[in-house]
């Protein structure tokens, strides 16, 4: 049985990409070839001469939303963040807080002159709800005044260029508070590209949740708690999964979160079926694949659930090997890094 501490790897702190290489595409591709084992080097725009016609590639199309939102505390004056998690409604939603400490119920957190944050409760899980109040559009006021959510381990503030580059170009729904982050390195001229050699599209949703960068504590994955994250399957995008696999084409899915959607979606004997949803799935060896071929994913955290996807899908043994070829080979990790695709 593997241990939680078995995904664990040594990462220097220069490989951690602090910004995004320019253009999207000109990112390192790792090609991973689960049935020799061989490792390949090649660039995320050479997809367009990988990925055979008539195959099916699958996006994730949620849009990040800039759910950190920066203030001040009603009385004291001293800063306070509250970072959105998840819409409730009537202006409600669930969040994150610091200082949680100073974030009772009743106390008012002032972004800006049009917006503020009141914290009505704290939730059993220790998050809080609070209630968003502007004169503007809710969903207005959160485009203002809200920052680019980048991850923990992006060690500076968001900028104007986040903005742009931490959404892939084909987002549409809002709804994450992280990017898919091995749709980032997809350009319109790569997508064009692809669709002219043949490559059939699908698209989904999975909005990304907190637990996206959530590490597995336990020694046993199997005790691990996941976050739920809502989904949606179309009716459009099932059936031309199930064509693809119906003709023995492969189905490509860019990112973990799509992958995840593909396998919450499918039945047993692999028929992915419509419909929208929230999913606590869990994949980590040993784990039967359904509904993925192939899988396009970026360089994961140790010890995270994400790692152990790969693994999944991979093999351990095979995956930790592309992990250490692509440290010693200097990729850039996580979210703005470089790329694998595990054929």
């Amino acid at each position: 049985m593997l241990h939680t501490a078995d995904y664990a790897f040594t990462l220097p702190p220069d490989r951690i990409a602090q910004h995004p290489v320019d253009p999207r595409d000109a990112s390192r591709l790792l090609v991973v070839d689960r049935a020799t084992g061989a490792l390949a080097h090649r660039s995320f725009r050479d997809l367009a001469d990988i990925i055979p016609p008539g195959d099916l590639l699958v996006l994730n199309t949620t849009r990040v939303t800039r759910v950190r939102l920066l203030g001040t505390r009603n009385g004291s004056g001293a800063p306070a963040e509250v970072f959105l998690l998840k819409p409730l409604g009537d202006g409600r939603f669930e969040a994150l807080v610091r200082p949680g400490g100073k974030l009772a119920p009743g106390r008012v957190v002032t972004v800006s002159p049009e917006l503020s944050a009141e914290i009505e409760q704290t939730t059993d899980r220790g998050t809080r709800i609070v209630r968003l109040q502007s004169a503007l559009p809710i969903d207005d006021a959160i485009d203002r005044y809200g920052h680019v959510p980048l991850p923990p381990y992006m060690s500076r503030p968001d900028t104007a260029i986040d903005a742009d580059r931490y959404q892939t170009v084909y987002a549409r729904e809002r709804g994450s508070i992280a990017a898919p982050t091995a749709g980032l390195h997809f350009t319109p001229a790569l997508l064009d590209g692809l669709a002219r050699r043949g490559v059939e599209r699908a698209d989904v949703v999975l909005h990304v949740g907190a637990g996206t960068f959530k590490p597995v504590e336990t020694d046993d994955p199997a005790g691990h708690v996941m976050h739920e994250e809502w989904y949606s399957v179309s009716r459009a995008a099932a059936d031309a999964v199930n064509a693809a696999r119906t003709r023995r084409a492969h189905v490509w899915a860019v990112g973990t979160t799509t992958a995840r959607t593909l396998e919450s979606a499918a039945t047993t004997d692999g028929i992915v079926t419509p419909g929208d949803g929230e999913t606590r799935l869990f994949i980590r060896p040993p784990y039967t694949w359904r509904a993925v071929d192939r899988l396009i994913t970026n360089f994961h955290l140790p010890r995270s659930t994400l790692l152990m996807l790969v693994a999944a899908f991979a093999g351990y043994d095979l995956t930790m090997r592309a992990y250490r070829e692509a440290v010693d080979r200097g990729y850039r990790f996580y979210s703005y890094g470089d790329a694998m695709v595990v054929m």
